[in-house]
């Protein structure tokens, strides 16, 4: 169990380092720099090759390539993310600020996401071919069809600007923590679940659908156990750890999802700053974030790893005959 976990360990290393190669390769391949645009932003037109030359000498960019990369990654494996080229401030200062939001509001989703898609995919599953799996289903199936940015503008025309019922708008002030404004969330928060719940409730569906079919459940029902007991005690947990990775991956996808989502309803996290840094050609923040961003999936599949070798015996078997 230990060399298997191993192994995926390493394996998120490996991807880690590719991430950031691939970022470092793609700044690469730009056709302007930090200095560029530090200069054409200042002066207001092309820069004269004197100040870009003094200027990239000034940021580090006039050294080679590998040079710059290996810089970076022995800083960034020692916990120091750089500055920024554009700002001047440490990356980590300004990804703490950003993240913080982003953090709540995935955390927030995800906290709603996981008990919903269980719930409903669960309901839908033990009726299988009733009217309430029907619906549930089609629901299900609709919203996936549909890219979350148009439920997130749909939104914001019915509740915010028909209704006035809640902000168009999640603007937070500096220094005011989300919590404390707490109607900023409900919009952001409502498209990312339309957005990423239907998948895992069909894959709970389907799990839970096909572990009522069993012999075993059969045999429950003939020794008078029904209802709510058989669900949760022999039909949820079967259902459950077969479905561990869709719901993993719906948790990754609110990496993305939520970088749609404050861009939509502008709130302050860390996809604008992203996006203000990637624009500026501020190669440390961006290659920061990214990787951060990819350990923060890369996290997630290890403990959905985790979680399915300790609920599922077939799946403790299978680590073992490939380590064998």
């Amino acid at each position: 169990m230990i060399a298997y976990i191993a192994r995926r360990v390493g394996g998120g290393i490996g991807v880690l380092f590719a991430v950031a190669l691939v970022v470092f390769w793609l700044f690469e391949a730009l056709d302007s720099d930090a200095a560029t645009v530090l200069l054409s932003r200042d002066g207001g037109g092309a820069p004269a090759p004197e100040q870009l030359t003094a200027l990239r000498a000034e940021l580090g960019l006039d050294r080679p390539a590998p040079v710059r990369f290996a810089e970076w990654l022995f800083a960034f494996l020692q916990g120091d993310f750089g500055h920024s080229l554009i700002s001047g401030r440490p990356v980590s200062d300004v990804l703490l600020g950003r993240a913080t939001n982003s953090v709540t509001l995935a955390l927030l989703t995800a906290a709603l996401l996981i008990p919903l898609a269980l719930a409903l995919g669960l309901v839908a599953g033990a009726r299988a071919g009733t009217r309430t799996d029907r619906v549930i289903s089609a629901v299900a199936l609709a919203a996936e069809s549909v890219p979350s940015f148009v439920f997130g503008v749909l939104l914001v025309a019915t509740v915010s600007l028909s209704l006035h019922l809640l902000p168009a708008v999640s603007l937070l002030p500096t220094g005011i923590s989300a919590w404390q404004r707490p109607e900023i969330l409900v919009l952001p928060v409502t498209c990312l679940l339309i957005g990423l719940a239907p998948h895992p409730v069909r894959m709970v569906r389907a799990q839970t659908a096909e572990v009522m079919a069993g012999n075993y459940i059969r045999t429950a029902r003939l020794n008078g156990i029904g209802g709510l007991r058989l669900l949760l005690r022999h039909v949820a947990p079967n259902a459950v750890s077969a479905s561990i990775y869709p719901l993993a991956g719906s948790v990754v996808g609110l990496i993305g999802g939520v970088a749609v989502v404050e861009t939509l309803f502008n709130y302050p996290g860390l996809s604008q700053e992203l996006l203000r840094a990637i624009s500026a050609r501020d190669f440390p923040f961006v290659q920061s974030a990214a990787v951060l961003m990819a350990a923060v999936g890369i996290t997630i599949y290890l403990i959905a790893d985790l979680l399915t070798l300790l609920v599922s015996p077939r799946a403790r078997q299978l680590a073992l005959t490939e380590r064998a």
